[in-house]
């Protein structure tokens, strides 16, 4: 009843409902984004563009700069550039040797290019040189691989994953991801609940940094 008037006042204040509602949603978003996290930013993209721009006029004026070409092929990951992101990773292959973060890229790239193979060697390097990579994701990248054809791997991979994450909310909600995209209900409904319960025995400077992941699992276990 409270939300109703204050949408009347609101209403009665800007003279139209559908302002009034967008007012209502930016509130929201602003909230959410400052004390959750559940909404994407809309900024991050625009971001992400700028960075890989500045990137590429940074690697033209000073070719062996291998950093920048890291970060570059990352963020081309993240924009589902995988072939672009391929070849720049493999140009710094020899400067980039032992490092753990390096083959799990060039990992992932080559799994979403359909390389499988090479892809799995890809990041079971970067876990031989460093078990704990990116917080144990690349475990999960292993198990999702095998979910339609090696159960058991799959299992295996989860354990890994479990074994670095006791007690991280995200670490349960990315695993109710999983289990829910192997059509594994129950599951993933498990991990959700776990992730929740997680997060009610968090101390408070904890809670902050966990929240968005215990309210994603809620909106999952009701979804």
């Amino acid at each position: 009843m409270g939300k109703f008037i204050g949408f009347m006042l609101l209403w009665r204040l800007v003279g139209n409902p559908f302002i009034a509602i967008l007012v209502i949603l930016a509130v929201v978003y602003i909230l959410d984004r400052r004390f959750v996290g559940v909404f994407p930013s809309l900024t991050k993209p625009f971001k992400r563009m700028k960075r890989i721009s500045k990137l590429r006029s940074e690697i033209l004026m000073s070719p062996n700069d291998v950093s920048s070409k890291h970060e570059l092929a990352r963020l081309l990951i993240e924009r589902k550039k995988y072939q672009e992101a391929l070849e720049i990773l493999n140009s710094i292959q020899r400067q980039f040797e032992h490092s753990a973060e390096y083959w799990d890229d060039l990992g992932t790239a080559n799994l979403y290019l359909g390389h499988t193979q090479v892809g799995e060697d890809n990041i079971h390097k970067a876990l031989s040189i460093n078990p704990r990579v990116k917080y144990g994701q690349p475990y999960l990248r292993l198990a999702s691989l095998y979910q339609r054809s090696d159960p058991h791997k799959v299992e295996k991979y989860i354990q890994l994953f479990q074994e670095i994450h006791s007690s991280s909310c995200e670490a349960s909600y990315l695993l109710g991801i999983m289990y829910k995209e192997m059509g594994l209900k129950q599951e993933a409904q498990k991990a959700f609940t776990e992730s929740v319960d997680i997060y009610r025995t968090l101390p408070k400077y904890k809670k902050r940094q966990e929240r968005k992941w215990a309210v994603r699992s809620m909106l999952r276990k009701m979804s």
